[in-house]
């Protein structure tokens, strides 16, 4: 039997630790700020990125993995006889499931030895799925079983966040529904949900204290009677806040596994500073 490896983007942004005890690749996203050019979580971490952000007169951009990267991390595990399952970024959201699909291409040998899957989410909605199969891997499950697992997964996760506006979201082009919530009054905060590979809206609360405490709301409903559940936080540069919702939310769904993350660079550049939300896996 063929050992199989996971190989995902750094949006998921699961912890470095966590990452290395399951055998994960990640492959990473890329910022471009005016003339430089940063790997997601390599060359640029979450606290540079944001400390950076709040004083800049040019704003980061964004852009899928490269091929190259892709590529490479493919036939580097070929080589030490895994096959490979991918795990990315809705392609709805980003590129990068095409890159995928490009690096892929590119191997000389062994296309067939490498699965593709788009999770149709990001942040640790994604991680989760992609720790539920490395953890199958690790003991032993076969390709197709992973992929199986992968497909499974992806109706078990959710994310829910608030965003401090939605000027960011807007100009990267990642809105989707939640179009309609530009333009309303600013002491209005949107809670948002990712769902079918999109950006969605979901209602709109009157201040951020609200908004926190309703986002904790939704997910508890969401884990309502389904166990077990792991949870995690996504904040680009609000710890204090990610802490107020994992410490609401963990009496509520007393969760078998905890994760307090930050948002990758590549994806507080699309949300912009001051989000927050919770991620879950639920029933699996």
């Amino acid at each position: 039997m063929s050992k199989v490896a996971v190989v995902t983007d750094s949006t998921a942004y699961i912890p470095k630790e966590i990452r290395e005890q399951h055998f994960i690749t990640v492959v990473p996203q890329v910022v471009t700020w005016g003339e430089e050019v940063f790997e997601d979580d390599i060359t640029i971490t979450p606290e540079q990125f944001y400390t950076r952000l709040r004083t800049a007169k040019v704003m980061p951009k964004t852009s899928q993995v490269s091929v190259v990267n892709m590529h490479k991390a493919f036939n580097s595990l070929l080589e030490q006889g895994y096959e490979v399952l991918g795990m990315f970024i809705s392609s709805k959201l980003s590129g990068t499931f095409q890159s995928a699909v490009l690096g892929r291409d590119e191997l000389i040998s062994g296309k067939d030895k490498v699965t593709l899957i788009d999770t149709e989410t990001t942040a640790m909605a994604m991680g989760f799925q992609v720790l539920a199969v490395a953890r199958a891997a690790r003991d032993g499950a076969s390709i197709e079983e992973c992929k199986a697992l992968a497909e499974k997964a992806r109706s078990h996760t959710g994310v829910y966040l608030t965003v401090e506006t939605l000027e960011f979201l807007h100009r990267g082009g990642r809105i989707g529904g939640a179009q309609r919530f530009l333009g309303t009054a600013l002491n209005l905060k949107p809670i948002l949900v990712v769902e079918g590979g999109r950006v969605e809206p979901v209602e709109r609360v009157r201040t951020r204290g609200k908004a926190l405490d309703r986002v904790v709301e939704i997910v508890a409903e969401k884990c309502a009677g389904k166990s077990p559940i792991r949870i995690a936080t996504l904040h680009a540069d609000s710890p204090n806040d990610a802490k107020y919702l994992l410490d609401k939310i963990t009496p509520l769904v007393k969760p078998t596994e905890s994760i307090f993350a930050a948002v990758s660079p590549a994806v507080g550049a699309n949300a912009g500073p001051g989000t927050v939300g919770l991620a879950f896996m639920a029933g699996m």
